[in-house]
């Protein structure tokens, strides 16, 4: 049986905010002075500053200026996606999914990669397709649904996306292509994503 992995990816860059501080924070921390950044974001992350806690969750997930700790980085991670953060959204999914530094939890999982899915986030996106072509984390088989969310995320660049697509493409019907192709045309970001399809769930 074919295993999701999902990675948590972060973008190379921080974009910057309009909020006084956290530009030059993640400025800081895109030259990788993680001192001068750790200083910037962390008044501005317990602020409720959620560009900055997202950030400094990441900082402690990867070890940057301050020593790793997986448990840090859940809670800011957490406290901005509270907050409607894709990115952080995305993390907290993916870290639910795999258990790391929290219980083991699938359907918390895709509900914090739905989230994150339904605002735009290509790698959520990307992993709710691996879910329902796999029937994996308690999801249905669902090709079409699969080949919908790869449709949109493969639009935003993720080519994993894209290859997944025209990998199942192979194995599915005209019809099953032409509904996931007018699904992903009828969504739009913001909206909830379909939870089913007409002629998806046949295929294995």
């Amino acid at each position: 049986m074919k295993k999701i992995f999902v990675a948590i990816s972060f973008a190379l860059g921080v974009h910057a905010s309009a909020m006084a501080g956290f530009a030059e924070g993640a400025n800081a921390y895109n030259a990788r002075n993680y001192a001068q950044a750790l200083n910037e974001v962390t008044p501005l992350a317990k602020a409720g500053h959620r560009d900055a806690q997202h950030l400094l969750g990441l900082m402690y997930y990867m070890g940057q200026g301050v020593e790793r700790d997986y448990k840090q980085a859940m809670q800011w991670h957490r406290k901005a996606a509270m907050q409607g953060k894709a990115d952080a959204q995305y993390v907290v999914g993916a870290m639910y999914y795999t258990g790391n530094s929290v219980p083991l939890d699938h359907k918390l999982a895709v509900s914090w990669f739905r989230k994150a899915a339904e605002q735009g986030h290509a790698d959520a996106q990307y992993a709710i397709g691996l879910m329902y072509r796999y029937h994996q984390a308690g999801m249905p088989q669902d090709v079409v649904l699969a080949y919908m969310l790869w449709n949109l995320a493969s639009a935003s660049g993720n080519t994993n996306a894209a290859e997944q697509r025209a990998a199942i493409a192979r194995r599915m019907t005209q019809e099953q292509i032409e509904e996931a192709q007018a699904m992903a045309r009828a969504w739009r970001v913001g909206t909830p994503l379909p939870t089913r399809s007409r002629t998806g769930a046949s295929t294995s």
